[in-house]
C-alpha cells in the first residue's frame, strides 16, 4: 500500500499547514497561559483526534455530499463561525476583567477545566469545515487507488496527528515556561483581548468565506 506513497512531499504540506497560525494555536497558547502545561495538551488532544474524524469524512466520500450542497455547507461554516466567535467574545469577557494567570489553582481550574480544554479543541476543529475541504483536496493526490481508501487516509491523518502534536506541544511548553510574565494582569488582559480579537476575526472570516 505505501510503496507508491509520496513521503516528502505530504510531510513538508502537513508540516507548513500546522505551523501556519490559526485558530489551533490560538487555543493552545491560551488555554496553556490558562492552566498551565496540562490544559494545553487537552486542547491539542482535541484538535489533533477532530484530523480523523477529517480523514474518515473525506475518504467516505460525505465530504462531496457537503460540498456539492450549498445550504449544507453553509449551515456547517456558520456552526463553526459561530462557536469561533463564541470563544472569542468568552476571551474578551475576560480581558474586561484582567486578573494574573497564576498556574494549577482553583480559580484557572474554574475558568477552563481539563474537560472544557478538549472540548473546545476538537469542537473548533471539528466545525470547521476548512480541513474537510483540505483533506478532500490533498489527501486523494496520495492514495493508491489499489488499496483501501480509508486505511490510508486515516494512515495520514496519523503522521499528520504526530506533527501537530509534536508542534502544539511545543507551543504549549514555551507558554508554561512564561508563567512568571503571564501571571501580571496587565500581560493577561493583552493576552486575552488579542486571543478574543483574533477568535472573532476568524470566526467572521469563516462566516464570509465561499466553497
Amino acid at each position: 500500500m505505501l510503496e507508491h506513497f509520496q513521503w516528502l512531499p505530504f510531510l513538508l504540506a502537513i508540516s507548513v499547514l500546522t505551523m501556519s497560525p490559526g485558530v489551533d494555536t490560538i487555543l493552545v497558547m491560551r488555554n496553556t497561559a490558562l492552566g498551565g502545561w496540562r490544559l494545553g495538551f487537552l486542547s491539542s488532544l482535541g484538535i489533533c483526534l477532530g484530523l480523523f474524524a477529517h480523514a474518515t469524512v473525506s475518504a467516505l466520500g460525505l465530504s462531496v455530499i457537503l460540498l456539492g450542497s450549498a445550504g449544507l455547507f453553509t449551515a456547517f461554516k456558520l456552526l463553526g463561525a459561530a462557536y469561533l466567535v463564541y470563544l472569542g467574545v468568552q476571551a474578551l469577557r475576560s480581558a474586561a476583567k484582567p486578573v494574573g494567570l497564576s498556574f494549577n489553582t482553583a480559580s484557572d481550574v474554574h475558568r477552563v477545566t481539563a474537560w472544557s480544554s478538549f472540548r473546545q479543541g476538537i469542537l473548533s476543529n471539528v466545525l470547521n469545515p476548512k480541513p474537510i475541504v483540505f483533506y478532500m483536496a490533498f489527501l486523494p493526490q496520495f492514495i493508491d487507488p489499489s488499496h483501501s481508501a480509508l486505511v490510508q487516509s486515516l494512515f495520514m491523518a496519523s503522521l499528520h496527528f504526530m506533527i501537530a502534536m509534536v508542534w502544539q506541544m511545543f507551543l504549549a511548553l514555551m507558554i508554561h515556561r512564561a508563567r512568571v510574565w503571564l501571571a501580571r494582569p496587565k500581560v493577561a488582559q493583552v493576552m486575552d483581548s488579542l486571543t478574543g480579537v483574533l477568535l472573532v476575526g476568524f470566526g467572521v472570516k469563516l462566516a464570509l468565506s465561499q466553497r
